[in-house]
């Protein structure tokens, strides 16, 4: 039988940032121009690893299919086109015009990464992707599934993908300010961080992108108010940044982008 502490986390979660996200309050007095939403430090944006696939695609005029495999993270309910995925679609767009941008989603909510990985080679086979996104680690960080067990799935699954002759990008845990007395999530993002240098793809942070915003006040994470409406805009922030993130690792410079 699940323990309070258990159900707690699952059910924020399973309200996604839809559930605790709110717009941050504005300091009394204050005068000056906020930040501007979705600024990025360049260190979260770099990456040495590439993705060729993408670049020979994009250089030949070919369609680039993307294929997000996430959980509930990645999707608003309800609001499917306001997602990161549906934002990351649209920004490839903009930055690619010349290029077709096929995008699909697949979510496997509740799965582990163990899970998920297991499907990953026949996902490839039907969706036939350039670049697959694995979100992955919130799940297991809630179910407190093994570090080094989560290690292990994360590096079959990227193994697996490599296999097969796609381009991968993993994009780590959402980071929420709510449940992070709650579990632990350093283990997970540890565990990635080696994976995606053992084998040489690029990881985008997702925890520490969505944790500078909070600390910079860009949004404040932890109110539960106004969440669909931030959710909107922190997934906006999400997709436009990882398209910028893929654009950058698959070195496409502004010959491919006109």
């Amino acid at each position: 039988m699940k323990s309070a502490r258990t159900m707690l986390v699952l059910t924020l979660s399973a309200a996604g940032l839809a559930a605790v996200l709110a717009a941050a309050p504005a300091r009394a007095g204050e005068t000056a121009e906020p930040p501007a939403p979705c600024e990025v430090p360049a260190y979260l944006m770099t990456t040495e690893s590439k993705l060729p696939r993408v670049a020979d695609a994009v250089k030949a005029n070919q369609p680039l299919n993307v294929l997000v495999v996430g959980s509930r993270s990645s999707t608003i309910a309800g609001n499917e086109a306001s997602a990161y995925p549906a934002k990351l679609q649209a920004a490839l767009k903009e930055a690619l015009p010349s290029t077709t941008i096929d995008l699909s989603v697949e979510l496997q909510g509740k799965s582990i990464a163990e899970e998920t990985a297991s499907t990953l080679v026949k996902l490839v086979e039907a969706k036939k992707p350039t670049l697959v996104i694995w979100q992955t680690g919130t799940v297991d960080a809630m179910r407190a599934v093994d570090p080094d067990d989560f290690r292990t799935a994360i590096d079959d699954g990227v193994v697996a993908l490599q296999k097969s002759g796609t381009d991968v990008v993993l994009v780590n845990l959402q980071y929420s300010p709510r449940t992070e007395t709650m579990i632990s999530a350093p283990p997970y993002l540890d565990n990635m961080k080696v994976v995606a240098q053992q084998h040489d793809v690029p990881l985008f942070d997702r925890f520490a992108i969505m944790k500078q915003w909070s600390d910079a006040g860009y949004f404040d994470l932890f109110s539960t108010s106004h969440g669909v409406d931030l959710a909107k805009k922190v997934h906006g922030c999400l997709g436009r940044a990882l398209a910028k993130f893929v654009i950058d690792a698959a070195h496409l410079g502004p010959a491919q982008q006109n």
